[in-house]
């Protein structure tokens, strides 16, 4: 019988068919994305644009209407991206802030033996959980364009005025003499995770335990307060007034940035809700027992025992809502709220760079999600049962 080829044998081995495989795979990808680059810039050559990114530091010209970061026409694309992206920040940092809290209210009273407050949590989760949050964004859009006109802008709350053109709100207003108490606080708060960290490694090695907050307590009251009043700071709530045709002073949220928000945290809050609901009922029944044989109260119940346990199980699908809320931030360039995608549709139409734009957006929202995942990773290290 003749000898079968070395081809042959290698074929008969099933890991070296499984690198083979692989191999083709990989050669196979690496051709289309080559013709596909090849392609790229023979249509681009052929319109008179050339792949580059040299018009990130030419002249934008653009207009913002608001902006985190000063900002004028005359600055770069570069800089107007990088204010979408300081805007795309502002709404998705706060948004994630103002849903978990909004969150945790609403999944909590969904769970309340109050039927009334427990029906009216449900229709809320139902509500906004099942119509599109574009739907919802444009909504919230309209009603604050329908308000009254700044002369008569509603007044529901001393200090908060609504109007169509936006949302004003009291702020508080400090120079930079606070500077020395904010170092004074955050070196207190680096000692204090360090004294924690410390005492917790004490404790596992001896079984003593070290009392750390009354220090602690003490370290967050007097330092930041022998500082202000050695640098003289102080801090003062500036109220927005209504003076003639404008409102003054307090923070102004534009429209545009208040539709944003509102539609963000109202749809991300019942998905966090529902959330919360499932991991408050994960807990078995016999904490809730043990909790009462201790004398606690229901609130007590649900601060100290449950809502500590819940964290552990809803940090993770929590996390995968912080990311939604981060990228349906560019629903706002449905109305006109400038951030990432809205400026850089605009850079697109005046420059033509379409692909390296669209490569810059790609990489921008793949590191916010990265850093977040990231992030929340390590919060639920934290909080994980360690197994012993």
């Amino acid at each position: 019988m003749r000898e079968r080829s070395v081809l042959g044998q290698v074929f008969d081995d099933a890991k070296w068919r499984s690198v083979a495989l692989q191999a083709v795979l990989v050669a196979a990808s690496l051709a289309i994305v080559a013709a596909a680059a090849v392609n790229m810039t023979d249509n681009m050559a052929a319109a008179g644009i050339r792949f580059g990114f040299a018009w990130l530091g030419r002249a934008a010209g653009i207009a913002i209407g608001e902006s985190v970061i000063p900002y004028s026409a005359s600055n770069s694309y570069g800089y107007a991206l990088l204010v979408g992206l300081m805007n795309t920040l502002r709404v998705a940092v706060i948004g994630c802030v103002t849903a978990s809290l909004l969150g945790l209210v609403v999944g909590i009273g969904r769970l309340s033996s109050n039927p009334l407050l427990s029906r009216y949590a449900g229709l809320y989760i139902d509500l906004l959980r099942n119509t599109p949050l574009v739907l919802q964004l444009v909504l919230w859009h309209a009603i604050i364009l329908s308000l009254p006109v700044v002369r008569q802008a509603l007044n529901p709350v001393s200090g908060v005025y609504l109007s169509r053109r936006g949302i004003n709100l009291p702020a508080l207003v400090a120079d930079t003499s606070l500077l020395p108490p904010l170092f004074g606080l955050a070196a207190v708060l680096a000692a204090i995770a360090l004294a924690t960290r410390w005492a917790r490694r004490h404790q596992a090695r001896t079984g003593e335990r070290k009392r750390v907050w009354p220090w602690a307590l003490l370290g967050l009251v007097f330092v930041p307060a022998a500082l202000a009043l050695v640098s003289g700071a102080a801090i003062r709530v500036e109220f927005p007034q209504l003076r003639g045709f404008n409102i003054v002073g307090g923070i102004a949220l534009s429209p545009e940035f208040a539709a944003v928000l509102i539609a963000l945290t109202a749809y991300t809050s019942a998905f966090i809700a529902e959330i919360v609901r499932s991991g408050i009922q994960a807990i078995g029944q016999g904490q809730w027992d043990a909790g009462k044989a201790l004398g606690l109260g229901k609130g007590r119940i649900m601060r100290l025992i449950i809502i500590p346990q819940t964290l552990r199980l809803i940090i993770p699908p929590t996390t995968n809502q912080y990311l939604s809320l981060t990228k349906n931030s560019s629903l706002g360039v449905v109305i006109g709220y400038p951030e990432l995608v809205s400026l850089s549709n605009t850079t697109i139409n005046q420059t033509g760079q379409a692909i390296e734009v669209i490569l810059i957006m790609m990489t921008v929202y793949l590191g916010l999600s990265l850093l977040i995942a990231g992030l929340m990773g390590i919060i639920n290290r934290r909080v994980a049962l360690v197994e012993r």
